[in-house]
C-alpha cells in the first residue's frame, strides 16, 4: 500500500522522469520502463497513477503548460501598463525550467504528436487560444483592435520559432536572448503602428 501523500510526489517524479527519456531518446524510443528506470519507480506504478503511456504523456504536456500559466498569472499581476502586460505574457513563454533544453525537446516532441493526439490537441488548442487572447487584449489597449491580432499572431509565430531554433541548435539560444528578441520585434511593430 503507498504511503499516504506520495501520489503526487511520485506523478511529479514520473513526468520529470518523462521529459527527461523524451530528451535523452526522442518520444518514439522513450518506454513505460526506461521512464520508471529513470525515476527509480517500477513501472507498474506508471500505470497505477496514470493509466498509460499515453496518459502520463498528456499529464506531462499539462504540467508544462500549467508551469507555463503560473509564470503568465504573475508577470500579469505585477504588469501595470498594457506594454508591460504584452511583455509579461511574451516573457513567460521563455520561463526558466520551461526553456531548458529538456523541456524544450519535449514541446518539440509533443508539438509533432499535436495533429496525431486528440488530448495533445486539445491541450495545444487551450493554449495557443489563451496566448493569443492575452495578446491581443493586452495590444489593444496600445493599437487599434484589428491590428492588434495581427501582432499577437507575428509575435506567437516568433515565439515558436525560437523554441524551435533552440530545440534544434540544443540550446544554442538561452532564455535572456529569447526574451531580447521578442521585446525588439515588439518594438519595431508598435513603432510601425505608431508611425502608421
Amino acid at each position: 500500500m503507498p504511503k499516504v501523500g506520495m501520489q503526487p510526489i511520485r506523478r511529479r517524479q514520473l513526468i520529470e522522469a518523462t521529459i527527461a527519456s523524451i530528451h535523452a531518446r526522442g518520444l518514439a524510443d522513450t518506454t513505460v520502463k526506461q521512464i520508471g528506470q529513470a525515476a527509480s519507480i517500477s513501472p507498474g506504478i506508471i500505470h497505477h497513477y496514470f493509466g498509460s503511456k499515453d496518459e502520463l504523456l498528456v499529464a506531462t504536456m499539462r504540467s508544462l503548460l500549467e508551469e507555463l500559466r503560473t509564470h503568465a498569472v504573475a508577470g500579469l499581476a505585477a504588469a501595470r501598463t498594457p506594454r508591460e502586460r504584452a511583455e509579461a505574457i511574451l516573457d513567460a513563454n521563455f520561463s526558466l525550467a520551461g526553456f531548458e533544453q529538456p523541456a524544450v525537446t519535449a514541446w518539440l516532441a509533443f508539438w509533432a504528436e499535436v495533429r496525431h493526439e486528440p488530448k495533445l490537441m486539445r491541450l495545444q488548442t487551450i493554449n495557443s487560444r489563451r496566448l493569443e487572447s492575452n495578446l491581443v487584449h493586452a495590444l489593444a489597449q496600445i493599437v487599434p483592435r484589428d491590428r492588434a491580432r495581427t501582432v499577437a499572431v507575428g509575435l506567437m509565430a516568433l515565439m515558436d520559432g525560437l523554441w524551435l531554433k533552440c530545440a534544434l541548435t540544443g540550446g544554442g539560444l538561452d532564455q535572456a536572448e529569447a526574451r531580447a528578441i521578442t521585446h525588439d520585434y515588439l518594438n519595431a511593430l508598435l513603432a510601425m503602428e505608431k508611425a502608421a
